[in-house]
C-alpha cells in the first residue's frame, strides 16, 4: 500500500464537487498540475512539456495561488481527495 493511499482515503468521485479555482487554471496549468501529482520534479516536468524550469516554477505557483494550497504536498492531496487524477496503481 503506497503512503498516499493509507492518508488520503478517497471518497466516491461522483459524489465530489471541483475545489475553487479550478475553473481558473489554463490548459497548460492542468497539464502541470498532472505532472506535478505524478511527482515529477520542476526540470522535468520542464523536460516533458518544452518549457524552461522558471517558466514551470510560475506555472506551480500559480496552480497554487489559483487552489489557495500551501504548497506541492497539499496540491497533491487536494488532487487526490477531489478525484482530479486518478489515484495511484498498485
Amino acid at each position: 500500500m503506497k503512503l498516499i493511499d493509507r492518508f488520503t482515503p478517497r471518497p466516491e468521485v461522483a459524489n465530489l464537487v471541483p475545489p475553487p479555482g479550478l475553473d481558473q487554471l489554463t490548459q497548460r496549468e492542468h497539464d502541470v498540475l498532472s505532472l506535478v501529482v505524478q511527482g515529477l520534479s520542476n526540470a522535468e516536468i520542464g523536460a516533458a512539456l518544452h518549457l524552461r524550469e522558471t517558466t514551470v516554477k510560475t506555472h506551480v505557483g500559480r496552480i497554487l495561488t489559483k487552489l489557495a494550497v500551501r504548497d506541492r504536498v497539499q496540491l497533491i492531496v487536494l488532487a487526490y481527495q477531489r478525484g482530479l487524477v486518478d489515484g495511484p496503481s498498485h
